[in-house]
């Protein structure tokens, strides 16, 4: 009854085994495609990837745009009121501002 018990069970585990070790051989058959494709996938951009990245650089341009606008602003209120400094200052970011514009999209026209 032993013998027939440990028989029964060595079957059933070999069994089982043959699935463990068929899908093991698949894996490692699949295994450099599977990698050369994720090497392909890294290396490569997607357009939907490129557009996102170039609406995030433009987003930030504009912001900074925005910014440099309020500080010139101000600058040139304080130069205005006779601060020397502030002149300087105002002239040094109207050039940041020359050097940024060329680099942020126009908007379209509204006919």
């Amino acid at each position: 009854m032993r013998y027939a018990l440990r028989t029964i069970a060595a079957g059933a585990m070999a069994l089982a085994l043959q699935g463990c070790l068929a899908k093991t051989a698949v894996d490692v058959v699949t295994l450099p495609i599977d990698v050369a494709s994720k090497g392909v996938d890294l290396a490569t951009t997607s357009q939907s990837e490129a557009d996102q990245k170039r609406g995030r650089e433009i987003r930030q341009r504009e912001e900074r745009l925005g910014r440099l606008q309020r500080d010139y602003e101000k600058q040139i209120q304080k130069c205005g009121d006779g601060d020397r400094r502030a002149c300087d200052h105002a002239r040094v970011t109207y050039a940041e501002i020359q050097v940024l514009l060329p680099s942020i999209p126009a908007e379209p026209r509204d006919n």
